[in-house]
């Protein structure tokens, strides 16, 4: 098992150095480059611009950017922001939380619902349920994600007047129950693809684990129904949806980042989108090098997770 863990922790390197260099390339090479934000300054003069491109060192070549940038990396320093000089890192993390609580918060609520929705179109197998669970999945896959958000804040924000329309408070409170009224809207939205995208799968899985031969075996043996689909075919249809769970991971950073700015929930989704109109570069890269980060070791939790509910696997 541990080589497992260092053999992917080697191509996970790998894949961070690889992300890095291409991300790192492609910003640098857009239109205007960092120095866009300055010259769209009124006054600025080519000298004054030479002289911040040159105390920023951002009038070397490319790769020796990349070089210095990577160096300071290593050694725990991400950069500091063009905004306010903050430490990027300090940026990053005061909006990862808000993220999170986002991300975790619509992935247990689809994950509830979306096993039991999959689980009754596999023992309700072309039934009314069935069907509708089926087209109620296609509807929310085909459903912008934006626009769901926006008719939800009309909806409940506006027409009902129930829930608030963004933010994370509400000006002057920071109570749980201010708090958990804001999360109710992004959460559903966000909840919404997952669980079309989860039942689907779990649907898929059921039917494979009810056709085998121990299934069968069980009802033979006279065991309950219910006893069959909780401990029999449930247990192992559940298996392969942890390898699912671990691939999601981008799809919720995603989701995350038109769900957070449509009810301007304070997260790194937002972050990000303001970061890339401000041409704050150095926050934009932490952003890519932390959201890799991410889905490497969620796709490595998924598949030690794997191993953990089944014995029978064995990692090489």
């Amino acid at each position: 098992m541990w080589r497992y863990v260092g053999q992917r922790l080697g191509q996970s390197v790998i894949l961070l150095v690889l992300v890095s260099m291409i991300g790192f390339g492609l910003l640098y090479l857009t239109p205007g480059g960092p120095m866009s934000q300055f010259t769209l300054t009124p006054g600025m003069s080519a000298e004054t611009l030479a002289q911040i491109a040159h105390q920023m060192g951002l009038d070397r070549p490319i790769p020796v950017q990349y070089a210095d940038w990577a160096w300071h990396l290593l050694r725990g320093d991400w950069g500091r922001s063009y905004r306010d000089q903050s430490p990027v890192l300090s940026v990053i993390l005061s909006h990862l939380w808000a993220t999170l609580e986002l991300m975790v918060s619509s992935t247990l609520l689809a994950m509830i619902i979306g096993t039991w929705v999959g689980v009754l179109g596999a023992i309700r197998r072309y039934s009314v349920a069935d069907y509708l669970a089926t087209i109620g999945a296609m509807v929310a896959l085909s459903v912008p994600t934006f626009w769901f958000g926006l008719v939800m804040i009309y909806v409940f924000s506006v027409w009902l007047a129930w829930l608030p329309s963004g933010n994370m408070y509400s000006n002057g409170a920071s109570g749980l129950v201010d708090y958990i009224r804001h999360l109710i809207l992004p959460c559903l939205v966000l909840t919404l693809v997952t669980v079309a995208t989860w039942s689907r799968y779990m649907r898929a899985s059921m039917l494979d684990v009810v056709s085998q031969d121990y299934i069968r075996t069980a009802r033979a043996k006279g065991l309950r129904p219910r006893a069959v689909l909780v401990h029999h075919a449930l247990r192992n249809a559940l298996l392969p949806m942890i390898t699912i769970a671990g691939l999601h991971v981008p799809t919720l950073l995603g989701g995350a980042l038109v769900t957070e700015t449509v009810f301007t929930w304070p997260g790194m989704g937002r972050l990000f989108l303001d970061s890339i109109g401000y041409r704050d570069y150095p926050v934009v890269m932490g952003l890519l090098m932390f959201s890799a980060i991410l889905v490497l070791i969620g796709n490595l939790l998924a598949d030690l997770l794997y191993v953990l509910a089944d014995p029978r696997i064995r990692m090489a």
